[in-house]
C-alpha cells in the first residue's frame, strides 16, 4: 500500500470553482484538514494534483453537472492511476469521507485478496464478489494496488485471483450495478499483458479512468 501522505513544499490555496452544488475551494480545504487529521501535519494538497482532485470530488459527491462536465460516469466506478508514491491510496481513502452511506466503499489490498486465497481457496473470488457463499451480500470495494500480487497456485491450479474477483464483479456491474474502484501504477498496455485483453475490455466499461501526470514526482521522498 502506497504511503498515507500527499506533500509539497507549501500548502497552495485551492481555486475557487463553483458548480450548482459545491465550492470546491471549500471541499479541497475540508479534503486537506482531513488529511492532516489523519496522517500528519506534513500533510498537503498538491497544486498540480487539482485536475484529479476535481474529478474524484465531483464523482463522490455526486455532482451531476460537474462530472459531465468532466466526461466522468456516475454509473461506472473509478480507476486512479499514476506512478509509485503519487498518492492514489492516500486520495482514495480521503474521498470515503465525501461519499454518502449507500455509496461508501471497503479499501482492500490486492496483495491482501491473494494471500486470502492461499488459505481459504476460491472461495475468495466470491467473497469479493457475490459476498459470502450462503448469504449473498453486494459491496462496493477499492482494490488496491492492483498489479502488485502474483498469481497464485491453489492445489496445483494457478490462479490470477484479481483477474476471477474483476470478471466476476463485472456480470454483477452489468446486472446490479455493483461499482469497482482500482488504483494501480499500470498502464493500459501493462493491465493487458498482466490480465488480459478480456479483463481489460471490460474495465473500459466498469470504471472511469483518472490518471496522474506521469511525470509526477513521488510524494514520499
Amino acid at each position: 500500500m502506497e504511503s498515507q501522505t500527499v506533500r509539497n513544499n507549501s500548502t497552495p490555496a485551492p481555486e475557487r470553482i463553483i458548480s450548482s452544488h459545491y465550492d470546491y475551494g471549500k471541499v479541497f480545504q475540508f479534503i486537506d484538514q482531513k488529511g492532516k487529521e489523519l496522517y500528519g501535519s506534513r500533510f498537503v494538497l498538491c497544486k498540480g494534483d487539482q485536475s484529479v482532485l476535481l474529478q474524484l470530488a465531483a464523482y463522490f459527491l455526486r455532482d451531476e453537472e460537474l462530472c459531465k462536465k468532466q466526461k466522468v460516469d456516475l454509473d461506472k466506478g473509478i480507476m486512479l492511476t499514476g506512478p509509485i508514491g503519487c498518492g492514489k491510496t492516500t486520495l482514495m481513502n480521503l474521498m470515503r469521507y465525501l461519499t454518502g452511506n449507500e455509496n461508501r466503499y471497503i479499501m482492500k489490498s490486492t496483495r491482501d485478496v491473494t494471500f486470502e486465497f492461499i488459505q481459504d481457496g476460491y472461495e475468495v473470488i466470491h467473497r469479493y464478489s457475490r459476498g459470502k457463499l450462503y448469504n449473498v451480500e453486494y459491496k462496493n470495494f477499492c482494490f488496491d494496488d492492483l498489479g502488485t500480487e502474483n498469481n497464485i497456485k491453489y492445489f496445483g491450479n494457478e490462479c490470477n485471483v484479481m483477474a476471477e474477483v474483476l470478471l466476476s464483479r463485472y456480470d454483477l456491474f452489468v446486472s446490479k450495478k455493483l461499482v469497482t474502484h482500482i488504483t494501480t501504477n499500470l498502464s493500459a498496455t501493462e493491465l493487458e499483458q498482466t490480465y488480459g485483453n478480456r479483463l481489460r475490455s471490460r474495465l473500459r466499461e466498469m470504471v472511469n479512468l483518472i490518471g496522474f501526470d506521469k511525470e509526477v514526482t513521488d510524494k514520499r521522498k
